[in-house]
């Protein structure tokens, strides 16, 4: 494992250089346009609906299987898939982002190439037949890799694995993708150079006086983080009903055009947004916009930057609701850093305090990713790493703490995991239950049951019982619908008194309490054994027949799985 760490690092660390390197391109290219020909804003109310359709035409012409949004797809694979990725999102998201991102689509980089790297990383330990421990372990490398090439926070992606995708850390994991973190960082450093997205350090030490205020500001982004996640989920299911693709690409696209062209700030990833504030120019991020004449006015620009906050929500949402591929890494660091600045701005206009409106916009940073991703070490450690220090160790930890638990007030689950648990699918780091998760009740369904139909008699099932060897015996009418069973302590007793041999199978049957439908997840179906205290119980599916599944199989089965996911 630790010498597959140093290709997975290379190459997990390659697709995040090139995915950067065609966004930027594509972006740079219009901007370097704007230069020449001011009338080219115009176009930015359609570049964001071209880049989707390009995504479009590629995702359903040439790579024809769907892209999805990287990490959650990721955590299904670990969850229910034993690490299998497929080969070819090893490059989709690479293509698609760079179209959607470039064009001006308000999302992020980091969610594709972190899933490309994961990607990188399962279809290495599927090249070499590996374990399942061992391709989860490759799949933390590769998106660790990821995050680390893409901020050159080389912590942070190792903390990312940890807190995001591992499902039991040890020191077998954690040497490997350190490893394939550094090799990461190498081959960032050699193609980019020390090119660092946030140029701030912050070299004064944490003020004891801001407590209160960061503890206030700890609550606000927590809120934000609600909010954005409230729209996002909202909206992805509004636009879900909507059957026709392109009917949906239309009214997303127009949409998503009108706020870029209003807020030039919601265009792409926002990182010159994100650097202004985190400069404290307030006025850069209004410079070229339709409000640039009230950058004197502090209220209006307090005003627009909250549309901004929250029309940014929207912006991300109708960005994927349209066709678009990306992440939500950083929209939640353009929300952590603009409500940052907007929260020290109003505190300082009051004249209530005098705070550092860098320091805040860095701090909500890291409070958007701990309460989006239920992250917070990975905020606190990104922060720490890519401010060149750790003085703000401190208020860091408190909005982090903070904005996460003001988010789980509103929703139990992360962004990634509330993603996948609205399909039933559950990611937790608990063994048990994710061990359950992998496991799938269409491998434990037992069939070797005698079936009778309810129009037969006593004395028919006499007859099936001297041939069975089980105890219960299923009644099933001639369409597969199942009406209810007999068990064979129930008929024990008088089943040798032929003078009831005539009586109806429908006299003496029962419709058992519990029964087992078939996309039932593991966890509850294990829930029903604990319930009911049975050793089988029927599985339907749409009411029909399929068999029964049993307690020791189940047992077995849990057994297989957590010796496979331990196995070092």
């Amino acid at each position: 494992m630790i010498l597959l760490a140093i290709p997975t690092g290379f190459l997990a660390g390659l697709a995040a250089v090139v995915i950067k390197f065609l966004t930027h391109t594509i972006r740079d290219f219009f901007f370097y346009l704007r230069t020449f020909d001011r009338s080219v804003d115009y176009m930015f109310f359609i570049l964001p609906a071209i880049g989707i359709l390009l995504t479009i035409i590629v995702i359903r012409y040439i790579i024809r299987r769907e892209v999805g949004h990287g990490i959650p797809g990721l955590l299904y694979a670990l969850s229910r898939n034993k690490g299998i990725v497929k080969p070819y999102t090893t490059f989709a998201s690479i293509i698609t982002s760079a179209l959607t991102v470039g064009f001006g689509g308000s999302v992020g980089l980091e969610g594709p190439s972190v899933s490309t790297g994961g990607s990188i990383g399962s279809n290495i330990g599927q090249f070499l037949k590996l374990n399942q421990k061992q391709i989860n372990v490759l799949i933390g490398m590769g998106g660790a890799s990821a995050l680390a090439a893409i901020f050159q926070a080389p912590i942070t992606g190792v903390i990312f694995a940890m807190e995001v995708f591992m499902i039991d850390i040890s020191m077998t994991a954690l040497i490997p993708i350190i490893i394939s973190a550094f090799c990461a960082i190498l081959t960032s450093y050699y193609f980019l150079g020390r090119a660092f997205e946030y140029e701030i350090t912050i070299a004064e030490s944490f003020i004891p006086s801001n407590s209160l205020y960061y503890v206030g500001l700890g609550i606000v982004v927590g809120l934000v983080s609600a909010y954005f996640m409230k729209v996002y989920f909202g909206v992805g299911k509004r636009f879900g009903k909507i059957e026709n693709q392109w009917k949906r690409f239309i009214i997303a696209s127009l949409g998503l055009g009108a706020l870029i062209f209003v807020f030039p700030s919601l265009y792409g990833e926002g990182y010159e947004t994100i650097n202004a504030a985190l400069n404290g120019k307030a006025s850069d991020i209004l410079q070229n916009t339709m409000f640039q004449q009230f950058g004197d006015n502090i209220w209006v620009v307090v005003l627009i930057f909250v549309a901004v906050i929250l029309c940014k929500a929207f912006a991300t949402s109708l960005t994927f609701a349209a066709g678009g591929v990306g992440g939500t890494f950083a929209p939640a660091l353009f929300l952590g850093a603009m409500t940052g600045m907007v929260y020290a701005l109003v505190i300082n206009t009051l004249g209530i305090g005098n705070l550092d409106v860098a320091k805040f916009s860095l701090v909500g940073m890291s409070g958007l990713i701990a309460g989006m991703l239920h992250a917070p070490l990975t905020g606190i450690f990104l922060i720490a790493e890519i401010t060149n220090g750790y003085s703000l160790m401190v208020p860091l930890m408190i909005v982090a703490a903070l904005s996460l638990a003001v988010n789980r007030m509103f929703f139990k689950e992360s962004i990634y995991t509330q993603s996948i648990a609205e399909k039933g699918v559950k990611v937790s780091f608990n063994k048990d239950e994710t061990i359950l998760n992998m496991m799938t009740s269409s491998h434990l369904i037992e069939t070797n049951f005698s079936t009778i139909t309810p129009d037969k008699t006593l004395g028919d099932l006499i007859k099936i019982i001297a041939s069975s060897q089980r105890n219960i015996f299923p009644v099933v009418a001639e369409d597969g619908e199942f009406k209810g069973h007999i068990l064979f302590d129930d008929v024990r007793h008088f089943m040798f008194d032929t003078s009831l041999y005539g009586t109806s199978v429908e006299k003496i049957m029962v419709y058992p309490e519990y029964v087992i439908n078939y996309d039932e997840p593991m966890e509850s179906i294990v829930q029903k054994f604990e319930e009911s205290h049975k050793y089988n119980i029927v599985i339907l599916e749409d009411g029909k027949y399929i068999g029964y599944i049993s307690r020791a199989n189940v047992f077995t089965a849990y057994q297989a799985t957590l010796k496979e996911i331990s196995a070092e």
